[in-house]
C-alpha cells in the first residue's frame, strides 16, 4: 500500500501540474508514471491466481505468474523510456548518439535473450536483463550529470527537474541493480510457500525505502521547478 501510494502521489501529481510541464519534455516523464500505475494495477492480478480466487483457472497456464509482464513492461520499457528521455533532454551530440545505439543494443539483446530462453520467460526474472537495463539507465544519468557539471546548469541545477529524477533514478537502480542476483531467493509457487521470507523481508525494505524515496522526489520536483526549456 505504501509503494503504490507515493507511485500514485507522483502520477496525480504529474497530472494535476500537466499544464505547466505540457511544452517539455517533463511531459513525456508524466506520461511514464501514469503507465507505471496502469503497469502495478495489472501486474497484480497475480493476487488472485490462488485457490478459491476468480483468476484461479490461471493455476498451470504460462501467465500465472507476472514475470513476463514487469520483465518486458518495467524492465525492458523502463531501460527504452529512459533512453528515449535523456535523448530529449541532453544537449551533447555524441552523449545522445552512444544513449541511441546502446538502447537499441539493449533492446535486441532483451528481446532475443527472451526468445532464446521462452520457457524461463513466464517463470522467472531474468537478471541479465535487469542489470542491463539498469546499465543504460545509470547510463544516460551519468552523462546527463557529466553534461550539468560542464555548462552553466550547474549554477541553477537545484532548480531543475531533470536534476531531481536523475538523482532519485540514478540511487533507484544503483541501489536495486544488485539484488537481481538474489531473486533466485523469491522465486515462489501459487501452491507452495517454502521461500526464504527472512530475505524477503529485507528486500521487501529496501524496494520500500527506495521507493518511497524516488516516488516523493518526483512528486517534490515536479511541484517546486520550473519548466526547462528544451
Amino acid at each position: 500500500m505504501l509503494t503504490h501510494s507515493v507511485e500514485a502521489i507522483a502520477a496525480l501529481t504529474g497530472v494535476f501540474f500537466y499544464r505547466k510541464y505540457r511544452n517539455t519534455s517533463t511531459r513525456y516523464f508524466i506520461y511514464f508514471l501514469v503507465y507505471i500505475i496502469l503497469l502495478e494495477k495489472s501486474g497484480s492480478y497475480t493476487r488472485y491466481v490462488r485457490p478459491d480466487r476468480f483468476l484461479e483457472f490461471l493455476l498451470g497456464t504460462v501467465i500465472q505468474k507476472n514475470y513476463w509482464m514487469f520483465t518486458i513492461g518495467w524492465t525492458v520499457v523502463s531501460a527504452m523510456f529512459f533512453g528515449f528521455y535523456y535523448r530529449k533532454i541532453l544537449e551533447n551530440e555524441a552523449f545522445k548518439k552512444v544513449i541511441k545505439y546502446t538502447s537499441y543494443a539493449f533492446l535486441l539483446f532483451s528481446l532475443s535473450y527472451i526468445l532464446l530462453h521462452w520457457d524461463a520467460f513466464f517463470n522467472m526474472f531474468f537478471p541479465v536483463i535487469k542489470v542491463s537495463g539498469g546499465i543504460v539507465v545509470l547510463l544516460c544519468t551519468v552523462f546527463y550529470f557529466f553534461e550539468t557539471l560542464q555548462s552553466d546548469k550547474i549554477l541553477t541545477f537545484y532548480k531543475s527537474v531533470n536534476f531531481y529524477i536523475s538523482i532519485a533514478i540514478f540511487i533507484w537502480f544503483l541501489v536495486i541493480t544488485p539484488m537481481v542476483f538474489f531473486d533466485k531467493y523469491t522465486s515462489y509457487d501459487p501452491l507452495v510457500y517454502e521461500r526464504d521470507w527472512n530475505y524477503i523481508r529485507l528486500r521487501s525494505l529496501v524496494f520500500l525505502s527506495c521507493n518511497i524515496f524516488m516516488y516523493l522526489t518526483f512528486t517534490f520536483a515536479l511541484i517546486w521547478c520550473k519548466p526547462e526549456n528544451d
